[in-house]
């Protein structure tokens, strides 16, 4: 089993908060991260489960154990019991882990019953700075391939894409009308669809509505409440004052590449290649681990993109502590001239301290401000770093 770097964030906030809330995709990994640091676990989508809880709760708030609480979006009656407790106790930390698949703006009750109880730790799938250690640094490729959900085949490769679209079914049909998805399965079929010929785009809600026979406030809705459940991300513009005219769509990204290719019916890396659209995934992919990385680390950035209506643009601006940093991905292993003087160009606009060209090149170039170099060593820098810069 992988050592998942979400430990010791977790680790962290059992230390400093009475409860802490970890959140993310289903099968990412959460349930078995919780059960390792050992106390009473309840699965809340199971009726047992949540009958024992309730049956056990005055034994439980006795004890000194951990209580985990599984899927806990699916029990909004206990979120005010739990209030209770801790307020019972404000000085004892670490009572609580719940675990959800939603975020705090779908969870409602955790937002409004346990405002300033609770720590929130974030966990994404697998990503290259947690397997590059134990499977190797030439797991790069198949991460991107496969994506990071642990039992999508970044593990144990077996046949690329069954346990995806397995994945995106359940998703469909199950998870995502349970947790107050409004539209019906075969709506949400076509838009996961549709929106995975979107990646890397500027979001064309009004096209969407069109093909889909709906308005784009509708569109709009849907597309928070996938972003809610971590299915996808968009990432804003910059907003900076500048003479130029800037570009003012977000940028829709798949946060798993695996879920991304297997909706695009991709097979394996060389069909992967031969797509005209390899370097919006690539794009794509390579941010997902840049702000994964961040998380890891502790780093908290504003993230947003940077693109003029004349072409000029960064895939990535990263602020924090004061810096600036312009980030632009390319699909290559070898940096051209033009590529970096349109880096620059960006990077002037946007008053960037720090300009980086991500690729595939094996040599790096680096001066005080600009680094070209590739996502490993990239990431392995970010690692280095611990906490706000």
């Amino acid at each position: 089993m992988i050592d998942r770097f979400y430990r010791k964030l977790v680790a962290g906030k059992l230390e400093r908060y009475p409860a802490v809330s970890l959140l993310g995709p289903r099968q990412c990994g959460k349930t078995t991260l919780a059960k390792s640091f050992g106390g009473q676990y309840f699965d809340m989508e199971s009726e047992g489960a949540a009958l024992r809880f309730d049956a056990e709760w005055d034994r439980l708030m006795r004890g000194e154990d951990l209580v985990i609480i599984d899927e806990a979006q699916c029990a909004p009656e206990i979120f005010p019991r739990l209030r209770g407790a801790i307020d019972a106790d404000r000085k004892r930390h670490g009572r609580f882990l719940l675990l959800g698949s939603v975020s705090p703006a779908l969870m409602q009750n955790v937002s409004e019953s346990l405002a300033g109880r609770m720590g929130v730790v974030s966990m994404g799938p697998l990503a290259y700075s947690e397997v590059a250690g134990p499977l190797g640094t030439d797991c790069l490729e198949s991460l991107w391939l496969r994506g990071g959900f642990p039992d999508g085949g970044i593990l144990d490769a077996g046949p690329f894409s069954e346990w995806q679209k397995d994945y995106l079914e359940l998703l469909a049909t199950r998870d995502l009308p349970a947790w107050g998805f409004p539209a019906k399965p075969q709506r949400t079929r076509r838009l996961l669809s549709m929106l995975a010929v979107a990646n890397a785009q500027p979001l064309n809600a009004s096209n969407l509505a069109g093909a889909l026979g709906i308005d784009h406030k509708t569109v709009i809705g849907y597309c928070d409440f996938l972003e809610e459940t971590f299915l996808i991300r968009r990432l804003r513009p910059w907003s900076g004052n500048i003479a130029k005219r800037i570009v003012k769509t977000p940028r829709l990204f798949w946060r798993d590449s695996g879920l991304l290719h297997a909706l695009l019916n991709v097979q394996n890396m060389e069909h992967l290649y031969s797509q005209p659209w390899v370097g919006h995934s690539w794009e794509g992919f390579v941010i997902e681990q840049i702000l994964a990385a961040l998380n890891l680390a502790g780093i908290s950035a504003e993230r947003n993109f940077f693109r003029t209506s004349d072409g000029i643009e960064a895939d990535l601006l990263l602020d924090w502590a004061g810096e600036r940093w312009a980030i632009e991905i390319k699909l290559t292993s070898n940096p051209t001239r033009t590529m970096m003087q349109g880096l620059q160009k960006a990077a002037d606009l946007t008053g960037a301290s720090r300009r980086i060209l991500i690729c595939k090149t094996a040599e790096e170039i680096r001066s005080e401000e600009l680094l070209v170099t590739n996502l490993p060593n990239f990431l392995d820098e970010l690692m280095k770093k611990q906490g706000p810069l």
